[in-house]
């Protein structure tokens, strides 16, 4: 490749990146300070800066560029070269977004910005009925980006590609429907065993402030730089920021409830240290990792780690100093406790077991709509009859059931089925870990989480988005993405706890 047309190139991908990391910083912002009265203002400087990155990701110049150097190929550049992936994964992403309309794009971020605002009120108050229009409004521009991508079977398919490149229902729906009578039958088994697990321990007064602190140090010793970073409170835990050297958490609080707070931000630092790991090479680049990868990671430190006995053997002491309130309260009944597994309403606070079933129903949810077999106005039934079906549970109100998350109020549709791709993903490279340091488990028991977020640097995270879903996990693995480790995993981790 000529370097003179390689440096153009960056040049214009660079202006991009900046934008979109103003358009972090708004989103950010919106989440965390803005003041309520700001909705409208936000809405237009939002959608004037996606228009601006779609104007200049569909810019004919960037086009032609781009055609020449993919014409050439890699030339003295290896394959697997940052500059033949920049050119690959750019190339990619020039055709899909000249097939949308400007006018489209900006109307889905107005869209966004004002649905949020929304769906926080709904959210509140209980009310689907605030919040119904702007979702009908949210799904009839998920369906004219997908006409305007193009499909060969299933709509969603263009939606789900937009966040995980390569991935479509069909694919997905292999993996989720093998999978689901496992998890059904694993959950069954411990249902009938629901008594060996005593969390109460778990719903004592635990003060706000100390919470955070402590989840904040957990964030720091998994691996996660405050010096680019921060973490704050939101309604909905996400990262975010402007780029690898501004990367900003958010986290949750429930004063009767400790493990929201250090699982949340156990999570979010997952999604930051991928962030902050990122190839110095690959900076002011608009393409990032897809975000079944990313949520491999979030879901990684959140309970490959987290729950781990191995990560509370050094860290439980350190929480009965910050809670004296635990001191009547071994480690091992700490680890089951914040391991038990029973149905639950919410997604964010559910067990490593049942989590697969609120993704999967949000899953079949999304496309039913998207294939107008499902109209938005019935999704609370839908939702809650869903929920009978596969956990036995009903929500009492929509703000546990369907409005409890805030992907679709953004756009995110499509975006579910990546979590339980993650958390599959994330079991697969713990076999892999162990199998490559077999001390692992001994080093995190002495604290020592070093050793595992250079390795994850290492096989995933410095590689942005230079690599598909499936070919970054035969890469990091050596083997093709399968479900059988995190099966595995699962019924042997929850089959020790529940004597099945």
């Amino acid at each position: 490749m000529e370097a003179d047309k390689l440096a153009t190139l960056r040049a214009k991908l660079a202006r991009i990146s900046d934008i979109q990391g103003a358009y972090g910083l708004l989103s950010w912002d919106q989440e965390t300070y803005m003041p309520p009265g700001a909705t409208r203002s936000r809405a237009h400087q939002m959608s004037t800066l996606a228009g601006l990155v779609h104007q200049h990701y569909t810019d004919e110049s960037l086009g032609e560029l781009l055609q020449t150097l993919h014409d050439q190929g890699p030339n003295g550049s290896a394959e697997d070269s940052n500059e033949a992936a920049i050119v690959r994964v750019v190339w990619r992403e020039f055709q899909k977004r000249v097939k949308i309309p400007m006018a489209l794009i900006i109307e889905r971020a107005e869209a966004s910005a004002v649905g949020r605002e929304a769906w926080k009120e709904a959210r509140a108050t209980s009310d689907f009925s605030i919040f119904q229009p702007h979702l009908e409004k949210q799904f009839d521009i998920a369906v004219r980006i997908a006409e305007a991508l193009g499909y060969d079977a299933n709509p969603y398919d263009a939606l789900v590609d937009q966040f995980e490149p390569g991935l479509t229902y069909d694919l997905i729906n292999e993996e989720f429907s093998a999978l689901k009578p496992r998890l059904k039958a694993l959950i069954d088994g411990i249902a009938a065993n629901a008594d060996a697990v005593d969390r109460s321990v778990l719903h004592r007064h635990y003060p706000a402030e100390d919470q955070i602190a402590f989840s904040r140090r957990l964030a720091e010793a998994v691996g996660f730089d405050f010096n680019h970073g921060r973490l704050d409170l939101s309604t909905h835990p996400f990262t975010g920021g402007t780029s690898y050297l501004d990367v900003r958490l958010t986290t949750r609080v429930e004063e009767d409830y400790l493990p929201a707070c250090m699982m949340a931000t156990l999570h979010e630092a997952g999604h930051g240290i991928h962030s902050q790991q990122l190839d110095p090479e690959l900076y002011r680049l608009p393409f990032r990792y897809g975000l079944a990868t990313a949520e491999s990671q979030s879901r990684f430190y959140e309970n490959i780690i987290g729950r781990s006995r191995a990560f509370w053997q050094h860290f439980y002491p350190l929480l009965q100093e910050t809670f004296p309130q635990l001191e009547d309260t071994d480690l091992e009944t700490f680890y089951r406790a914040i391991n038990k597994s029973e149905p639950s309403l919410i997604r964010v606070e559910a067990d490593e077991v049942t989590y697969g079933m609120h993704i999967m129903l949000r899953f079949e949810l999304e496309n039913e709509v998207i294939n107008e077999r499902l109209a938005v106005a019935d999704l609370p039934e839908a939702w809650n009859d869903r929920m009978e079906s596969y956990l036995g549970i009903v929500p009492p109100n929509d703000a546990q059931g369907v409005l409890q998350d805030i992907h679709w109020s953004q756009g995110g549709i499509g975006y579910f089925p990546d979590y339980l791709l993650g958390s599959i993903f994330s079991s697969q490279l713990w076999d892999t870990l162990k199998a490559e340091r077999p001390a692992v488990e001994d080093e995190i028991a002495e604290g020592t989480i070093g050793p595992v977020t250079g390795w994850l640097a290492e096989k995933i995270q410095r590689h942005g988005g230079k690599y598909t879903f499936p070919e970054l996990a035969e890469r990091a693995t050596g083997q093709p993405f399968t479900a059988e480790p995190y099966i595995a995993y699962l019924e042997s981790k929850f089959g020790a706890i529940y004597a099945l």
